[in-house]
């Protein structure tokens, strides 16, 4: 299995942090440590077999390339210092990074998250994953994911979200940001496409922005089915209010 793994937003929502700071490096409390989101992210589909890994990055994300650059000097000076800990952690990480097979494709200008996706057309053969990595989703499962599907969850306001329309599981529609929202059903931004999504993105007219939501609508209205797959236990972490109540969620857990 192939994971896109979409990282060179702007992320103005998280501004003035993310001025220098990618938001896709933003820290998270995850398993007792304190993580990148990116990092998680990555270590969640490792663990569900995802070894092909093509990340999407722009200028200003030198960053994330450099994070997975393994640092075994970085290793054996903990190791020598006594934090055996911290050692084993980054070990741990760095062995995945070497066992899979990583590469970064650079969108040299923001045009949006479909545009982003059809960038790494070119290194993408069969069906494949996409991910957008500022969203946590505690219980993901790739596996339940069939090929043209998505993640959807239910959430009170989805005016800021690609928002969809289901008969059972089935994708009837879906509309990115509607003033009116005809269901409270949100995408979350993780994805397993076929191919064809490359074409009906590169079919699509757009000024400013080209949606991944643009390219699924046109595959739909040509017949092709889409199943959404509901998860509940997600988190935004690409604004302000979702960070918080991530960090919260950990809080409050650990009072229990």
């Amino acid at each position: 299995m192939m994971a896109v793994i979409t990282a060179a937003g702007l992320g103005t929502r998280m501004l003035p942090w993310t001025k220098e700071i990618p938001k896709e490096m933003l820290p998270v409390v995850w398993n007792d440590e304190i993580k990148p989101i990116i990092q998680v992210v990555f270590e969640q589909l490792y663990s569900q077999g995802v070894r092909d890994f093509i990340f999407v990055v722009s200028r200003n994300k030198r960053v994330i390339e450099d994070y997975f650059a393994p640092d075994h000097d970085l290793v054996d000076y903990l190791e020598a210092s006594g934090k055996n800990r911290q050692a084993r952690s980054l070990r741990g990480f760095y062995e995945m990074v070497e066992r899979a097979n990583i590469a970064f494709v650079n969108q040299f200008e923001p045009k949006g998250f479909g545009h982003a996706v059809l960038v790494a057309r070119p290194y993408v053969s069969g069906d494949f994953l996409v991910v957008g990595p500022d969203t946590l989703v505690l219980d993901l499962d790739v596996s339940a994911m069939p090929v043209n599907s998505f993640l959807v969850t239910e959430v009170q306001d989805p005016r800021q979200y690609g928002v969809v329309q289901l008969v059972d599981d089935r994708v009837i529609d879906l509309e990115e940001k509607p003033r009116t929202p005809k269901s409270n059903l949100i995408v979350v931004p993780y994805y397993h496409f076929d191919e064809d999504i490359f074409r009906a993105l590169a079919s699509v007219k757009f000024e400013g922005e080209l949606q991944l939501t643009d390219g699924i609508r046109a595959l739909i209205r040509e017949g092709k089915e889409f199943r959404a797959v509901k998860v509940k236990r997600v988190y935004d972490l690409g604004n302000l209010t979702g960070y918080i109540d991530y960090m919260r969620s950990l809080v409050n857990s650990m009072n229990v």
